[in-house]
């Protein structure tokens, strides 16, 4: 995995990774924090813009990429809503669900905000062409679409006939394969960008580690990015793990606790027939619950998401597809019936707890056995017979072709050939042209051939994934404090435990904390090599043992005696 240029920080801790600090203060003249804290309150009714939200700001004015981590409900959306009052065109948005496009929407009209409008399937396609019209005439400055759609060459021949001023891209993780909630219509955003004229792009998320920072960067093609990436903490959030050995015990404690805990909340369980059968039993124990999937009538989905928002629902149990657009502030509780598939999707996750800054509980019902679920629900196929098919249908073209064309002439879905043609691109048999289209790149390689670099390059992801879910197991059975061991799997050292989590209320922590060393080697954040895995990060250290994020090989624990005593990692 490529390493990504230097990020800028934002009055928080100090970058890890390697990453060098740019402090947030060292900014342009105070004028124009002065003219975007006017602009927040006046057409926004936002009153006070913290110091990271004004660094992306300025980098966005000054025509920078920029690519901001921020905790979910720290105010990420102004990052753009604001600047976009100063730039020159309208302002696109890609945004990958039409429920958070909705609410995106409905904010701003509420504002004096300029309008927004949305195109996407929907609506009907009147309304879709009086959203156009609205931008071209000037008459809207908020463009929301989804990745999908720019995939469409008449979609993007618009988009760049409206000579958009800013793209920002909503949810970035999603264009990582190693991130937690891969969409692979996300890949096709970069090449995209290029074809609108390459306008400065903004790339928003709550949860990225140091691998998906850099996939961001890498497949986005940003430029020199300003990296504006702050604390993960979030103190208001309780951790706890609870330990059960059986399946039937553990089920009755999510139902008990669930049930006597402190509404709204969220259970989240690992497949479709869970989430039925944790709301049910919810629903028997006088909760008004419900269940949430993919699986679900589109109609349903919307009204199980309103009900909880309005407050009629006073817990979901669901899968991962009850996520993204969720901004309720409220949300006592997030349960975890089973773990989920990273250490990424479980911060993302409990991160829907707790917005109004109240206490909110982050509980993780946890059994050894629920990581066989996991590692077969992320092991998917080779990927090998999806990449042949994509390569044999773009290799006798005499021209660039877009995923719907490949996925056409090959005889796959839509979703099916974008992947296989990430997969592809990572083999280095096909790329990204100049104008957007796709190109096989070697004549003489044979699709076969290509298709085995492919699947090769998705076992090396899966392998990634495998080491991700170890960690969280890690997570789990840890007797250290979770919070210091959450915040530096995604690079940030926290010193002392932190005091409001289980294994610090029971005394564990403070016994598991590491000692200084005499000599300083091996803290968090140093660069090391192993004889194996190449070099890495050590992104987490206890007593007795630290985790290493190695550059090719993924997480991997280490225990420090053994490091110790038989030179296994050397600073590099």
């Amino acid at each position: 995995m490529a390493r990504g240029p230097p990020r800028t920080t934002a009055d928080g801790p100090p970058a890890p990774l390697g990453e060098a600090v740019v402090p947030a203060d060292r900014a342009p003249a105070e004028g124009v924090r002065d003219r975007l804290r006017r602009r927040a309150a006046d057409a926004l009714g936002i009153t006070d813009l913290l110091p990271e939200q004004l660094t992306a700001m300025e980098a966005l004015l000054a025509g920078r990429d920029t690519l901001v981590v921020m905790p979910t409900g720290s105010g990420k959306s102004a990052i753009y809503q604001v600047p976009a009052l100063e730039l020159e065109g309208p302002t696109l948005v890609v945004s990958p669900l039409i429920a958070l496009q909705r609410d995106q929407v409905r904010s701003l009209r509420e504002s004096d905000a300029p309008d927004a409008v949305a195109v996407n399937s929907a609506q009907s396609g009147g309304a879709d062409e009086r959203a156009w019209e609205a931008v071209t005439e000037g008459d809207a400055e908020y463009l929301f679409l989804a990745p999908e759609q720019l995939s469409r060459p008449d979609v993007l021949d618009r988009a760049r006939d409206a000579a958009p001023g800013l793209v920002v891209v909503d949810e970035a993780h999603c264009v990582s394969s190693w991130g937690h909630d891969f969409r692979p219509d996300y890949l096709r955003i970069g090449a995209a960008v290029d074809r609108l004229g390459r306008p400065p792009v903004l790339a928003l998320t709550a949860t990225a580690g140091g691998p998906v920072r850099d996939d961001i960067v890498a497949h986005l093609g940003l430029r020199d990015p300003v990296r504006v990436v702050t604390g993960f903490d979030r103190p208001n959030l309780h951790l706890e793990v609870r330990t059960f050995t059986t399946g039937d015990g553990k089920r009755d404690a999510v139902l008990e606790w669930a049930a006597a805990a402190r509404p709204p909340g969220l259970v989240y369980a690992a497949t479709r027939a869970d989430a039925e059968r944790y709301a049910a039993g919810l629903a028997e124990r006088g909760v008004r619950a419900a269940a949430y999937h993919a699986g679900l009538p589109a109609a349903e989905r919307r009204r199980v998401h309103e009900d909880f928002l309005g407050g009629r629902t006073d817990v979901v149990a669901a899968t991962s597809a009850f996520g993204m657009g969720i901004d309720k502030p409220d949300v006592r509780f997030v349960a975890h019936a089973s773990v989920p598939d990273s250490l990424d999707s479980y911060y993302q996750q409990i991160g829907r707890g707790g917005r109004d800054g109240e206490r909110a509980d982050a509980v993780l019902f946890h059994r050894t056995e629920d990581l066989g679920l996991q590692r077969f629900l992320t092991s998917g196929g080779t990927g090998g017979d999806d990449a042949r098919a994509a390569a044999t249908a773009l290799r006798g073209r005499d021209r660039p072709a877009t995923a719907d064309e490949v996925a056409e002439e090959a005889g796959l879905s839509h979703r099916a050939a974008v992947a296989a043609l990430d997969l592809l691109e990572r083999a280095g048999a096909v790329a990204t042209g100049e104008d957007g289209g796709l190109v096989y790149t070697d004549a003489d390689l044979d699709p076969g051939e290509a298709g085995e670099r492919a699947a090769e390059a998705a076992e090396r992801r899966r392998e990634f994934d495998r080491t991700r879910l170890e960690v969280l197991r890690d997570y789990a059975e840890t007797r250290a404090c979770r919070r210091r061991f959450l915040l530096g799997y995604f690079g940030e050292a926290r010193e002392e435990p932190c005091g409001f989590c289980d294994t610090c209320e029971a005394g564990t922590a403070a016994e598991q904390a590491p000692e200084e060393d005499e000599d300083g080697d091996l803290p968090v954040h140093a660069r090391v090599r192993h004889a194996e895995w190449g070099e890495g990060t050590v992104v987490h250290r206890e007593a007795d043992r630290l985790t290493v994020l190695f550059d090719d090989a993924g997480y991997r624990t280490l225990a420090l005696g053994a490091v110790r005593d038989n030179d296994l990692l050397t600073v590099v």
